[in-house]
């Protein structure tokens, strides 16, 4: 195995680790006693947000580490160079644990989220049915995005920061980007990433790894289009069947959003999209706008905007049965909507989960001292 060497920017000191074939040495020049638990977080998504925050209310030190250039996964809204905004990954959530509940109830008295009053039936080719129903369905306003930046304003969040897999050294873990430069060290860390990811980053915890690798995920296209005049038709959203799409929605209709120009997001479905995952984006792009007006049963016209973005990891075909993956004696874990549940309360309870074992863990460890 080749030598790899690490450099590490520290306040007040210096460190230098070492890589070899036989294990990682750990050469220390000068080392502080820091007071409080070190926990890294890879990715900013709900679920990271989510385990970050809580651990950071109970006193621990966080970093979080997002590849991106945004905070909040998923949970993303699209600006355009015209000013115009897209909800194009989840569209909007629904509450049924208590304890998700009490947060939600915070975040709309915050002004964080709201209600989305729409008109939301299914499409069968071309035939609208409404659904009889009362769930409520919440959206972030402005934009869903707004979840994600509420939950890390007081977090410590690096952006654009892509980590290679972490190294065990001692009763620590190495956390480096990927040029191999070690940012720091922690006592525990936390991979709220998609489950292929999360399982590459596993490496040092291969029960773990094993168990993620066994979890898929399909993609998901998802187009975003608007029109200068509003479109003739009774609903907001609707779910497609029989349709290359599964999901269409108004998304000018959302409150705290504007009201022109017409906007709408456009997400195909897992099938197709799994079909056509490395299609180029500006040549699928034609094939569902068609399937859109297909789907409708209105006359195609000319958006005055339309682009296409792909998420290589949507939806979990089979979500683990437990909310997150923990070794305590290694002291990682993972968490996101590939545990428990593939829907935005399903995230944000896998990262809440995942920070109770690690407190758990650590009130474990200081009654045998």
């Amino acid at each position: 195995m080749s030598l790899l060497s690490y450099s590490v920017p520290h306040k007040n000191s210096a460190f230098i680790f070492r890589f070899a074939g036989q294990g990682l040495y750990h050469f220390l020049m000068t080392k502080s006693n820091a007071p409080k638990i070190h926990v890294a977080v890879i990715g900013a998504g709900l679920s990271g947000l989510t385990c970050a925050q809580r651990l950071q209310d109970h006193g621990f030190d966080v970093t979080i580490f997002e590849k991106s250039r945004g905070k909040g996964g998923r949970m993303s809204t699209r600006r355009s160079d015209e000013g115009l905004y897209f909800d194009h990954g989840a569209q909007y959530f629904t509450v049924r644990d208590p304890i998700f509940q009490n947060h939600v109830e915070e975040w709309r008295l915050d002004g964080i989220v709201d209600v989305w009053d729409a008109e939301i039936g299914t499409l069968s080719n071309g035939t609208y049915e409404p659904k009889e129903e009362e769930t409520l369905r919440y959206v972030g306003i402005p934009g869903m995005n707004n979840i994600g930046r509420h939950l890390a304003a007081e977090l410590d969040v690096h952006l654009e920061t892509l980590i290679a897999p972490p190294i065990r050294s001692g009763e620590r873990w190495l956390i480096a980007d990927e040029h191999e430069f070690v940012l720091d060290e922690f006592e525990y860390v936390i991979t709220s990433a998609p489950a292929a990811q999360s399982a590459k980053l596993l490496q040092a915890a291969p029960e773990l790894q094993r168990i993620a690798e066994n979890v898929s995920m399909t993609g998901c296209w998802a187009v975003m289009v608007s029109f200068p005049q509003p479109l003739e038709l009774s609903f907001d959203a609707a779910f497609v069947n029989d349709s290359p799409l599964s999901w269409i929605s108004r998304n000018n209709s959302k409150p705290g959003r504007d009201e022109k120009p017409e906007t709408w997001v456009l997400h195909a479905s897992p099938e197709w999209s799994e079909e056509h995952l490395e299609d180029d984006k500006d040549e699928l792009l034609p094939t569902l706008l068609n399937t859109f007006w297909q789907a409708t049963g209105l006359e195609a016209r000319q958006p005055q905007f339309q682009v296409a973005h792909r998420w290589r990891y949507a939806l979990p075909s089979e979500p683990l049965t437990d909310r997150c993956l923990f070794d305590p004696e290694l002291r990682i874990g993972a968490c996101g909507d590939w545990c428990g549940g593939p829907r935005v309360e399903g995230a944000f309870l896998s990262g809440y989960d995942v920070s109770s074992r690690i407190i758990a863990s650590v009130k474990a460890q200081s009654n045998t001292h």
